[in-house]
């Protein structure tokens, strides 16, 4: 590690106006990024008696070679620039607030003739309207259904849709009172609209007129002697306030709010926050983060609001409440309202309902810190052994904080894909995951399938390497993305005996790279190959550097596997319907992601594959013909890879 006394700017020539400094490592890595009021004083603490520093930052400072400094203006400048920057180089020094879990949301088809509602969890889309996320499915699920029986959309799934469509009989949902059963024109669309519309402003707090408009069409209904629909409608409203109950109000002057608590210790911190809509609580969320420096509570607090409102695109509201007031609080109302497009009110609540409410996600935010604690308790240290002891076997100079590691997958010798997986502190870091197409190596030849991944992946580090002295551009000056493979590893792992780590090696050396250790993981006896070594290395089989060999060659297996199955599938589909007229690769991949195998494709009927994007009548008779021209063998799930049946 360097000695922080070797890089230190001279004395009086860092500037006392505020800025934005960063941290660099020997390879020119960007290790940690913040700002200051005043970059002078906060840079001579970082060069103060090392012993008086917390002990992660001492790792930073001794990590690092170099530091630099950008002015700016004012703190709006300064903030915007650390956003740009934390997002831009991903400091592994810096604060990352890691979701414990993937939270549900809840999905409205708006920009459908027939908008559809469901649970879902992942990437959102465009043309839906999103609410939450959730802490339990399974409350939101129950949610719904309660819902459904006061406004019963549609919830089915496009496919049934069609079926009940066609055959002109709905589903089970429109027989027991949960869908309007606009797919066999019970309810026109401007009418199902009204329905998704009201079943929005449920999921968004706005309730307040529901009720009395329900209660309104009632009694006309009962007025008009239609006793049916009222006692249809008397049913929803106590639906609807079965919902209501069980959702209380927690904020009587209904405000849209996030409510953010803070526990923390000597080594993490732990977040919670509840989303208040309409003064009721829509969603809560809880991250667990190792605490990288000794900033404070309003450090700490910024930083979240930074990764979480303008790092992760979620939906500002009008007030957010804090436990601690932070650093710049003008400066950052005024950055997320321009995120928003509207006023933003940050503050701490000193008394009354919402100090009450403050004081519940705190509770919860302890609670969530002292059970992460007992989850891990070992976990760290497990970690940090499996590093050392790869280190002491293998002979490293320092604990190998990244390593990759690489598989090659194949059926029969066609469809040669190989993989790389990227750990990180011992922890995946799969925005680094790649993936390698071989088209000229002969697949019955792992040796020199290994040798050509191993071959690109590090001729790839040479052209994005060191430009200067200064160490490797992280970003493409050009395109401005990132420059993954710019940054080296301390060990390779292959998957494979004496002859696959001979050719990794190999590969390595030719290319003139030298201070990058490679092993061989053999599944036979799991043993560890050096290369030009005649005998492999044997660990013990507790031992926790040997699990994590054994994870980085499972993760590689795994990853090579999902790419090489979806491979197979595009390629069998593209095979049977080589030559249809005016049927391209586009069309061909829109096939394949509707259907996800052959066997579904040849089940369907001239409508359904009528009805895919960009297909048509006519092209769907031509993609018929072809498949009855085919004979039927087996097909691929590309969800699954589950071979099937033709």
């Amino acid at each position: 590690m360097a000695d922080p006394r070797t890089y230190r700017p001279p004395t009086g020539s860092i500037p006392t106006e505020p800025g934005v400094y960063r941290f660099s490592d020997p390879q020119g890595r960007v290790v940690y990024v913040g700002k200051a009021k005043s970059l002078r004083q906060r840079l001579n603490s970082y060069f103060a008696d090392p012993d008086a520093l917390h002990f992660r930052t001492q790792t930073m400072v001794r990590t690092a070679s170099k530091v630099e400094w950008t002015v700016v203006r004012n703190e709006l400048e300064a903030l915007q620039l650390e956003y740009t920057w934390i997002k831009q180089f991903e400091p592994r020094f810096n604060v990352k607030y890691r979701d414990d879990k993937s939270y549900p949301w809840v999905a409205v088809t708006w920009s459908e003739e027939f908008p559809r509602v469901f649970v879902g969890r992942g990437a959102k889309r465009k043309g839906n309207r999103y609410f939450g996320p959730y802490a339990q499915a399974w409350a939101i699920r129950d949610t719904i259904d309660s819902m459904l029986r006061v406004f019963p959309m549609r919830s089915c799934t496009a496919g049934v849709f069609r079926s009940a469509a066609a055959s002109g009989r709905p589903c089970l949902l429109g027989y027991i009172g949960k869908c309007s059963a606009p797919c066999v024109g019970r309810i026109t669309a401007e009418e199902h609209r009204g329905l998704v519309e009201d079943m929005c402003a449920f999921l968004s707090g706005q309730m307040r007129g529901l009720e009395g408009r329900l209660r309104r069409q009632m009694v006309a209904a009962s007025e008009a002697q239609e006793y049916e629909k009222a006692a249809v409608i008397r049913d929803r409203l106590g639906a609807l306030a079965s919902a209501m109950e069980s959702n209380a109000i927690v904020l009587a002057d209904g405000t849209d709010a996030d409510v953010i608590a803070l526990a923390e210790d000597a080594l993490e911190v732990a977040v919670q926050i509840f989303h208040v809509r309409g003064g009721r609580v829509r969603g809560q969320r809880g991250w667990v983060a190792d605490r990288t420096d000794d900033t404070e509570t309003p450090g700490l607090v910024e930083a979240f609001l930074l990764q979480l409102y303008a790092m992760e695109d979620t939906e500002v509201p009008k007030e957010i409440l804090v436990p601690v007031e932070v650093e710049a609080p003008e400066a950052f109302a005024e950055l997320l309202g321009e995120l928003r497009g509207g006023k933003v009110s940050i503050r701490v609540p000193q008394r009354g309902d919402k100090a009450a409410l403050l004081d519940t996600v705190a509770r919860n935010a302890a609670e969530s810190l002292a059970q992460h604690k007992s989850r891990r308790a070992s976990d760290l240290s497990t970690r940090n052994r499996a590093l050392e002891e790869l280190q002491v076997a293998l002979g490293l100079a320092e604990a190998p904080l990244r390593i990759e590691c690489y598989d090659i997958s194949h059926t029969q010798g066609v469809e040669v894909v190989g993989s790389m997986v990227v750990f990180e502190d011992a922890l995946p870091r799969k925005s680094d995951y790649r993936r390698f197409v071989l088209k000229t190596i002969d697949g019955s030849d792992d040796v020199g399938a290994m040798k050509e991944v191993l071959g690109r992946r590090f001729r790839r580090l040479l052209d994005e390497g060191p430009a200067s002295e200064d160490g490797p551009l992280l970003i493409d000056p050009t395109t401005g993305a990132p420059r993954r493979f710019a940054y080296a590893p301390a060990l390779v792992v292959v998957d494979g005996g004496a002859p696959q780590v001979a050719a990794a090696a190999e590969a390595v050396a030719a290319l003139g790279i030298q201070g990058v250790a490679i092993v061989g993981l053999a599944k036979r006896l799991e043993e560890v190959w050096l290369p030009g070594e005649p005998d492999p290395l044997i660990l013990p089989r507790t031992s926790e550097g040997l699990y994590l060999l054994q994870r980085l060659r499972d993760e590689a297996h795994r990853f090579a596997i999902t790419h090489h199955r979806s491979r197979r599938g595009r390629a069998m589909i593209e095979s049977v319907l080589d030559g249809v007229p005016g049927l391209g690769e586009v069309r061909r991949a829109t096939l394949l992601r509707h259907f996800g195998s052959v066997r579904k494709l040849r089940a369907a009927s001239l409508e359904d594959i009528a009805a895919v994007p960009g297909i048509g009548t006519k092209t769907a008779a031509a993609i018929m013909a072809a498949l009855a021209d085919q004979p039927a063998g087996e097909s691929i799930n590309v969800t699954t890879g589950e071979v099937l049946p033709g």
